[in-house]
């Protein structure tokens, strides 16, 4: 079995825990009448990652199953304030709490701090996710097709839409690409990494792009370490990128996201 079906497998068992101290009637109803999120309104993070210039998406993680803990000191709250104020456009949260140390709490918090939007970065398996992470005030969910089947993938989407939350709708490969594609999803996102067996190939995603349907924003994840990365990303057509162990290691991530940006940025023509 693969660390992803692990992962899933261990997520599913997560969601029937939750399920049984809080029912799903009972988390439905909450999501379905809380409010517009926070002060972003619907679709905050389709819209944040739609400017003519490169987005960026910035990961707060303290750990990864290839890696292991990133970050002994993990003050998440105050490395959310630092990505908002270099500029980021968005933030992804990690939630799994086993392989990655994550917390629903990290997001909740991070949501109510920031005034732009979160991502619940999670392995969702279920709907009942998607109505927590409404709760938790995040603007999107991140869908992996690979742990889910076509029906999922569009179902869940549409559920998260009708939430006024987004979807990032993530593939790794040409099968997978079009599963996302076919479930009319706005956000797709190729990893760079595959979660099988951790190897990582960052122009993957440049060679699945032409694939993805104009309109559709087109999102680089995983493997980024320096604005030569983000340039090629550039080059290849992707609209943004998601980042996390680049930044979570960086002492400055102002001027770590700098960099990174300076390379989505066309050099100055020839005099």
């Amino acid at each position: 079995m693969s660390i992803l079906s692990t992962i899933a497998q261990a997520t599913s068992e997560r969601v029937a825990e939750a399920k049984r101290l809080r029912p799903a009637r009972e988390v439905r109803a909450a999501a379905e009448a809380a409010p517009a999120l926070y002060h972003l309104g619907e679709h905050a993070f389709l819209r944040a990652l739609q400017g003519p210039e490169m987005s960026f998406i910035c990961e707060v993680k303290k750990a990864s199953p290839s890696r292991g803990v990133i970050a002994q000191d993990f003050p998440y709250l105050e490395i959310a304030r630092e990505y908002e104020e270099a500029g980021a456009e968005a933030i992804s949260v990690l939630t799994e709490p086993r392989w990655f140390l994550g917390d629903p709490e990290y997001l909740a918090q991070i949501s109510a701090e920031v005034s732009i939007p979160t991502m619940r970065k999670d392995f969702v398996v279920d709907e009942y996710m998607i109505y927590e992470a409404k709760l938790l005030g995040a603007a999107a969910v991140l869908l992996i097709c690979e742990i889910l089947s076509p029906a999922q993938v569009r179902e869940y989407r549409l559920l998260a839409a009708e939430l006024g939350m987004d979807a990032l709708v993530e593939a790794h490969d040409e099968e997978m690409l079009e599963v996302a594609v076919q479930s009319g999803a706005e956000i797709i996102g190729v990893n760079n990494r595959n979660l099988k067996d951790f190897n990582v190939d960052v122009s993957r995603a440049g060679k699945l792009r032409e694939r993805v349907p104009d309109g559709v924003v087109f999102v680089s994840e995983s493997g980024v370490r320096n604005g030569d990365d983000v340039a090629g990303a550039h080059r290849s057509g992707a609209n943004a990128i998601l980042v996390g162990e680049a930044l979570m290691l960086a002492s400055d991530k102002e001027a770590k996201l700098a960099e990174l940006r300076s390379g989505a940025v066309p050099p100055a023509p020839r005099a």
